[in-house]
């Protein structure tokens, strides 16, 4: 028997059995498709929430500890695997942002380097950008991080791990109890059932986790929320910062590709791609970049985030269950406040001070 179960094998899962594992805990990884394959998979990577200012302290506050801590696990996977997860400190250049008051008021509370821009800081800074943008803000210290190879650099050091297991193509059928402690994890694994065990069961299943905690008569307000995305692959560099408008934003990566999103759609658990989403994201990156009409879309996704009340994630011990936690609901932040997110769950689970007041995120709390 390990000392934890995490069900749910995505950038909170992964993150939380690395933490784990280094105070030397053993850790079983459960997850019902493949390791990163989901939101963790499908979303941009900008390390910071779009328009901060806009969110609350609880969001805030793990934010800005996830931007410090990020430098750093992306070095250790380096040195650990040999893969580069690719942050870039491209700097956050938002366009024709309604609240440029709030933004600053809240730069100026927080410390944070928001600024005012010309016409002629945004050429100079992006000539390529349409002339139809006379204002901005601009963030020279914000990140993006290549989610895939953030994954796969997590996944190669957590394989090589002798205190982590790591199962995919596994489901959790259910959980099971004795009305104060998780005895069991019953799965589904090559088509047999089997019942699995540990000190405690940790669900860190995204937008799955509500069904998941229903069982045992938890309702964890979590809903999915779809988000479709476009990439380009010009054989040139278009662009060396990220632009962000109206909510939708281009991403550069290394190699010259852009990311285009996102859209937001309540639509269930249906995760198909649309011609509508195509359209509408295909117009909104050829006003943001006019020379991407030249370019074809060669590849559109959909990931299904984890929506809360009020982007503010659970993280916590989950009802009246000794040994049962939850670290779900991030949102769009998913990958943003990740380290932070795993970092105080881990500090909850060992026993360790939190460096972060864990009373906002309490999944038992009435939002």
């Amino acid at each position: 028997m390990n000392d934890y179960m995490v069900i749910g094998g995505g950038v909170m899962g992964l993150l939380l059995a690395r933490q784990l594992a280094a105070d030397g805990a053993t850790v079983t990884v459960v997850e019902q498709g493949v390791c990163f394959g989901e939101a963790s998979w499908a979303g941009g990577g900008i390390v910071s929430p779009l328009y901060p200012w806009r969110y609350s302290s609880a969001v805030s506050a793990l934010a800005f500890q996830a931007q410090l801590a990020y430098p750093r696990l992306v070095e250790e996977l380096l040195a650990e695997t040999g893969l580069d997860a690719e942050l870039e400190h491209t700097g956050l250049l938002m366009l024709d942002t309604d609240d440029e008051s709030e933004a600053l008021s809240w730069a100026a509370e927080t410390g944070k380097n928001v600024q005012s821009v010309s016409s002629e800081f945004i050429r100079a800074r992006e000539p390529g950008l349409s002339r139809s943008f006379t204002r901005g803000l601009w963030m020279p210290e914000i990140a993006n991080v290549r989610n895939p190879r953030l994954g796969q650099a997590l996944l190669k050091s957590l394989h090589s791990n002798p205190h982590v297991q790591i199962l995919e193509q596994t489901s959790v059928v259910s959980l099971t109890g004795d009305g104060t402690r998780i005895l069991r994890a019953d799965i589904l694994r090559e088509g047999r059932q089997e019942s699995l065990t540990a000190g405690a069961f940790v669900v860190t299943a995204g937008a799955w986790s509500r069904n998941l905690l229903a069982g045992l008569g938890i309702e964890l307000p979590v809903v999915p929320v779809k988000g479709q995305m476009l990439l380009f692959r010009p054989e040139r560099r278009l662009i060396s910062t990220m632009l962000l408008t109206a909510g939708r934003y281009i991403i550069p990566r290394r190699d010259n590709h852009l990311l285009v999103g996102s859209t937001l759609e309540h639509t269930g658990f249906d995760k198909s791609t649309t011609e509508e989403a195509l359209t509408s994201l295909h117009d909104s990156a050829v006003a943001l970049l006019p020379e991407l009409a030249k370019y074809p879309v060669t590849q559109q996704w959909a990931g299904l985030r984890p929506g809360a009340p009020q982007g503010i994630p659970f993280i916590g011990r989950a009802g009246k269950w000794e040994n049962l936690y939850v670290n779900a609901g991030h949102y769009r932040n998913g990958l943003v406040l990740a380290p932070a997110s795993a970092k105080l769950l881990a500090d909850i689970l060992l026993g360790r001070r939190p460096d972060i007041d864990p009373r906002p995120y309490d999944p038992c709390s009435n939002r």
